[in-house]
């Protein structure tokens, strides 16, 4: 098998901020695996909080690019344990190649992966779409952007965060999450859970830093709504971890290191009778489409990246009003747009 990257620019429709900070594009890395016949796509974008640069990703991938060489037939969860002995350090980079390889895999297979998982389709959970932190009057305009999804996710961090959620309230009937980004003390949480709940918020997620794991236990005793693991939850032994302390987990694909540890994960949480979300980073509709044949499994999802960039780069699942267009091709169903754009063949 071949190894090819694709480096991408994806700017985003408007500025968006949490407790750490802005964006108004993300950098991200499309890695491709092929046979020579069928092409694997999986995707992974730079992230300053936890490492992630495309020059730190293509040289841990450059690492694995000679084990792949005398390869055809691909088997993702060897693959997977393959590379991790060789980049298990760089998650993100892991997850861009465990993606490529059950697209591939899928398309050597001529199914989609929920088909060969055995995965029902019919009862799915519908995403949120995610509002950024910015002024209250910014915040209600970009909700009334997309006013016919059913449930938002408001980014909070700042001091009025009550405020914010009574104003967006006062424009929607729609069910409220909130992410205070590890911004938030746990008296300010336990607080804030009471009103929050009178406001329509479904959860919390992630309002403590991911080291405070006595107040965590106070929250998770004390808060008047159930509390999400996000930033406390990055590998499968982080799982065992959060129960007691959280309600549920929010797995990131990129976090964990793809979707082959992101479903032992959802196993692991289920057996601790906790909930159990997947999320997404800033992506196109490549990453978003890997989320995608999770579904079936899941409590919770947020999978709105790819709806908050102002230009996609691929075809593949996609939300519209926050239910999810399944893929009519077989493995993830991504195909890239124009892919001779910006690629950087490194198969040489």
């Amino acid at each position: 098998m071949q190894l090819n990257f694709h480096p991408y620019e994806l700017p985003l429709r408007h500025v968006f901020t949490i407790s750490r900070g802005s964006v108004r594009v993300r950098s991200t890395l499309i890695v491709e695996l092929t046979d020579g016949t069928h092409r694997g796509y999986g995707e992974a974008t730079t992230n300053s909080y936890y490492g992630a640069t495309i020059e730190r990703m293509t040289d841990s991938l450059d690492r694995v690019r000679p084990l792949l060489a005398p390869i055809d037939r691909c088997e993702p969860e060897q693959l997977w344990r393959l590379a991790a002995e060789n980049i298990g350090d760089d998650s993100f980079a892991l997850c861009a190649l465990d993606q490529a390889a059950h697209d591939l895999w899928g398309k050597q297979q001529g199914a989609p992966l929920t088909q060969l998982w055995s995965l029902d389709r019919t009862d799915c959970p519908v995403s949120n779409f995610t509002i950024g932190i910015d002024s209250i009057e910014t915040m209600v305009d970009k909700m009334r952007e997309v006013p016919d999804w059913p449930i938002y996710k408001i980014k909070l961090g700042t001091p009025h965060d009550l405020e914010i959620i009574r104003q967006l309230r006062a424009a929607t009937e729609a069910i409220f999450r909130v992410d205070a980004n590890c911004g938030w003390t746990v008296q300010e949480t336990i607080d804030n859970s009471h009103q929050l709940k009178a406001l329509g918020v479904e959860f919390i997620e992630q309002p403590l830093p991911a080291d405070d794991v006595q107040g965590s236990r106070h929250v998770f005793e004390q808060s008047a709504l159930p509390i999400i693991a996000d930033e406390s939850c990055i590998r499968e032994e982080d799982v065992p971890r959060c129960h007691e302390h959280f309600h549920g987990v929010n797995i990131k694909l990129v976090k964990c290191g793809g979707l082959t540890p992101a479903r032992r994960m959802i196993r692991q949480a289920r057996k601790l009778g906790m909930r159990v979300m997947v999320g997404c980073m800033t992506e196109s509709t490549v990453g978003i489409s890997a989320i995608a044949q999770l579904l079936p499994l899941l409590d919770y999802v947020d999978m709105d990246g790819a709806a908050l960039l102002a230009r996609d780069i691929a075809t593949g699942s996609r939300l519209e009003n926050g239910r999810c267009l399944f893929a009519e091709g077989n493995g993830t169903g991504v195909e890239l747009i124009g892919s001779e754009q910006g690629a950087v063949d490194r198969g040489q």
